[in-house]
């Protein structure tokens, strides 16, 4: 076995705080070398003990988690640090990796995952939740315009993507194009495949980003 993977610890709650250096020191190539209760002390024990990881509450008083990896990163650029929470809104997220984290973990997750994520991030990875990971791919599908998805649909395609952005249903559409429901639903179908959307609010956002409500033909 190679040389463990030094851990420090730091949450206020102190139940947790000693369940998570009960359960890491279990690990065979973990060693935990610092455990704290304040932001503050982060810093201290990375100072002291230079480790390969900290595990850091973002909620954590005298010196937010956030702060705290700010400041380590600043100072030992090496430590990786993976943010504990509760918070499973992207902002925090999106925050602990401007701080600097590698790893973003949610409190509820089990205690396999959070053994693979300290081995993952030591290996070099990003690590965040699964919930997370979704909603960050679909906000880049539907914020970033990428015109080689329009480039995937047909003229008919575009006119009921058009028409479903401007709140139109199914049968509406089917008036307007001279189809079917059923044909207009065969299409939602493949524009849903072809954007890689879900649903028809899904629709509406990425046509409002592609410029593509204009006034329904009368």
């Amino acid at each position: 076995m190679g040389k463990p993977i030094r851990l420090i610890i730091a949450d206020d709650h102190t139940l947790i705080r000693q369940g998570l250096v009960a359960l890491l020191a279990n690990e065979p190539d973990f060693r935990i070398v610092g455990q704290t209760g304040t932001g503050r002390e982060v810093i201290t024990l990375a100072r002291q003990h230079r480790p390969d990881i900290a595990l850091v509450d973002i909620a954590i008083p005298y010196m937010s988690g956030l702060e705290a990896t700010r400041c380590c990163k600043a100072q030992f650029p090496e430590l990786k640090i993976i943010n504990l929470t509760v918070h499973e809104e992207k902002l925090y997220f999106i925050e602990a990796l401007r701080a600097g984290a590698s790893g973003y973990f949610l409190k509820g997750a089990s205690a396999r995952e959070l053994i693979s994520a300290i081995r993952s991030v030591y290996a070099g990875g990003i690590y965040l939740p699964p919930q997370l990971t979704g909603q960050l791919v679909q906000d880049v599908w539907l914020n970033v315009p990428s015109p080689p998805r329009m480039s995937r649909l047909t003229p008919r395609e575009r006119e009921v993507l058009a028409l479903v952005a401007q709140g139109l249903n199914n049968h509406d559409i089917a008036q307007r194009l001279v189809l079917s429901p059923h044909t207009v639903k065969t299409y939602c179908l493949r524009l849903y495949q072809k954007l890689a959307l879900r649903d028809r609010n899904d629709l509406v956002n990425f046509a409002t980003r592609m410029g593509l409500l204009h006034p329904a033909p009368s």
